[in-house]
């Protein structure tokens, strides 16, 4: 696994092999990487990383610039790696959090991130649900974006909030944000 862009590009990081991971692949995450700096300032963007394994995303964005990310994993020894990785990288504007995402989402203190990416393992019960429990909480600030990583099986084109979705060979991305305007909304202004 190594950082694709920013201050520590082509930095290797080499988790332990106890760790029972599903990486994004690289790329995939060059590919998600050059579609969010097409449509952020990932020096200005506060992001919350769930599911966050090794925490290869939340380097993604602080090698980048990124100066505020959050970062929600619950198993110990992938939060110990994280935290050690953190540390003799000097990623001070990442903050670990150990818990089950799930409630975390339930009773997150109201607070906004521009971009949400979420990479749950693809045999979690509940995967779909997701989106609904970011959006209920009000996650996102205006404009920002939910990305979600999946398998094939799962499909959210009907989802109200549902944007776009790319696939990378077996990873898919849906991105999830605020539907944009029909021309019929936006010709109306009420009086």
């Amino acid at each position: 696994m190594r950082i694709i862009r920013g201050t520590y590009r082509g930095h290797r990081i080499l988790p332990p092999g106890n760790l029972h991971l599903r990486p994004t692949t690289d790329l995939a995450k060059e590919s998600l990487f050059n579609i969010l700096e097409n449509n952020f300032d990932l020096g200005e963007v506060a992001v919350l990383d769930l599911f966050s394994g090794t925490g290869s995303i939340s380097y993604e964005f602080a090698s980048r610039g990124t100066p505020h990310v959050t970062l929600v994993e619950m198993n110990k020894r992938h939060i110990r790696f994280i935290r050690d990785t953190l540390r003799n990288l000097h990623f001070r504007q990442v903050e670990p959090l150990q818990g089950n995402v799930f409630p975390f989402l339930r009773h997150a203190l109201p607070h906004s991130y521009d971009i949400i990416f979420a990479d749950p393992p693809y045999n979690l019960p509940d995967i779909e649900k997701l989106p609904d429990m970011v959006f209920k909480r009000n996650l996102l600030t205006s404009g920002g974006w939910f990305i979600l990583e999946h398998p094939k099986q799962y499909h959210f084109e009907d989802h109200p909030r549902f944007l776009f979705m790319k696939k990378y060979g077996q990873v898919h991305f849906s991105f999830f944000g605020e539907q944009k305007k029909t021309e019929e909304e936006e010709s109306f202004s009420p009086e």
